[in-house]
């Protein structure tokens, strides 16, 4: 307890909250995020946050042409936004609350506010009656108040729905807001978490767990038991991230014992209809898989790999971050990191410029990726001396470059190097 005559510390650095998850959970709100940063927060009592305003904002195209000034009702959003991360992040708070705006009181408008300015957001929490809180925001450029208000913000804790067709284990543990469609299965060893849905005829068993807000559509098949004939049955896992997104009749089999036991999926994966991912895979964050792409056993995909429509990768394989696996392409050894792979058997088309573009991968690191990969495919060096001269090559030095060179070095299985009968040259110097 802080002793009389001494203030109370203010926390003044930015704080490790994530707002779009926090933002996520309140309802009917403006598309975009509207708080950029939180600098001031004491749980449970009063934030602060900041927007940058600036130019680019989609509503100053018509407010108003030629004098763009941010509308007064996406000032109250603003503070609400502000005021809703303030409810939702406080260790008394429910881990599965959302809130709704339910009323505005005593607002005011004192100045306007226009492309440039830095607005601080100052937001303190009031007595309230639950489910109803109270908060009252200040908004101010500068030293200067631009807005005010007292928000009425609604509570409220997310349900559980089940469809009474769907048939689910009462041993199984179902997240709050999480929705079971028609028809669906779910086994009594399943762990869904919060906020995800579950289409018709869809079938979750084994020993699986499933993280936040991720999407199951219809018809997909999650933690079924591995096609291997050396199973029999023992306890084995399939462990998924959150905020997945499984497209119609994916398959995604658990581990065996001799695999490791577990199967494992990260974050924000993108699986298209038909993609099947075999038992002991484990399989990063933010990859892409076309329809029909098929993962054979222990194979090993990094993050933002795009796997494409109807590819087959070998059991024990990996792939490399931001590789590109080609359409109906047969992958038999590691396909390298920031590469093209393509054809039946795949072979290396030169740096996958496309993909690390869209990365937002700087120009001089894609320069020292294209120098990289012209010693390992052109040079007629073989890989263990291209390695070397890679490593020698002090122009050359960068995390990205170094990550080629280990990924060779550990492969087991040996990497994909072997180029296109023709035109290879021409095709790695074209990128």
């Amino acid at each position: 307890m802080a002793c009389p005559g001494h203030r109370r510390l203010t926390l003044r650095i930015a704080v490790p909250i994530d707002i779009p998850v926090l933002l996520d959970r309140l309802c009917f709100r403006y598309p975009s995020f509207l708080v950029d940063a939180i600098v001031e927060h004491e749980p449970g009592r009063r934030l602060v946050a900041v927007k940058n305003v600036t130019v680019n904002e989609e509503f100053f195209q018509g407010h108003f042409p030629g004098a763009p000034l941010m509308p007064g009702v996406l000032m109250i959003e603003t503070l609400t936004q502000a005021a809703a991360l303030l409810l939702l992040h406080r260790e008394e708070g429910s881990a599965n609350a959302r809130v709704h705006l339910r009323g505005v009181d005593d607002a005011k408008f004192r100045r306007q506010v226009v492309p440039g300015d830095r607005v601080r957001l100052e937001v303190v929490r009031l007595v309230g009656r639950p489910p109803i809180e109270r908060a009252h925001g200040v908004a101010y450029v500068g030293d200067q108040i631009v807005a005010e208000a007292t928000l009425l913000l609604a509570v409220a804790t997310d349900t559980i729905e089940i469809h009474p067709t769907a048939i689910v284990h009462p041993g199984a543990m179902i997240g709050a807001g999480s929705v079971i469609g028609p028809h669906a299965q779910i086994g009594p060893h399943v762990r869904i978490g919060r906020n995800c849905r579950v289409g018709a005829s869809s079938v979750i068993d084994g020993w699986t767990e499933i993280g936040d807000e991720n999407e199951i559509t219809p018809m997909v098949s999650l933690g079924l038991p591995p096609q291997d004939q050396k199973y029999r049955g023992e306890e084995t896992r399939l462990i998924v991230g959150s905020h997945n997104i499984f497209r119609e009749f994916v398959t995604v089999h658990r581990g065996t014992r001799g695999g490791g036991g577990i199967t494992r999926i990260g974050d924000r994966n993108l699986f298209m209809a038909y993609t099947h991912v075999a038992h002991d895979c484990q399989v990063g964050s933010q990859i892409i898989f076309g329809n029909g792409a098929t993962l054979g056993g222990h194979v090993r995909v990094e993050d933002f790999a795009n796997i494409s429509a109807g590819s087959g990768v070998h059991q024990f394989c990996r792939v490399g971050r931001h590789a590109f696996i080609g359409g109906y392409s047969v992958v038999t050894r590691d396909a390298m990191p920031f590469a093209r792979t393509v054809g039946n058997r795949a072979r290396i088309y030169g740096l996958n410029t496309i993909g690390l573009s869209r990365r937002g991968f700087p120009s001089e690191v894609v320069s020292k990726l294209k120098r990289a990969y012209r010693y390992l495919l052109l040079s007629k060096l073989n890989t263990t001396r291209a390695v070397s001269r890679i490593e020698q090559d002090q122009t050359l030095v960068c995390p990205e470059v170094q990550y080629v060179v280990d990924f060779i070095r550990t492969s087991h299985r040996g990497v994909l190097l072997r180029r296109p009968a023709r035109r290879a040259e021409e095709t790695v110097l074209e990128d």
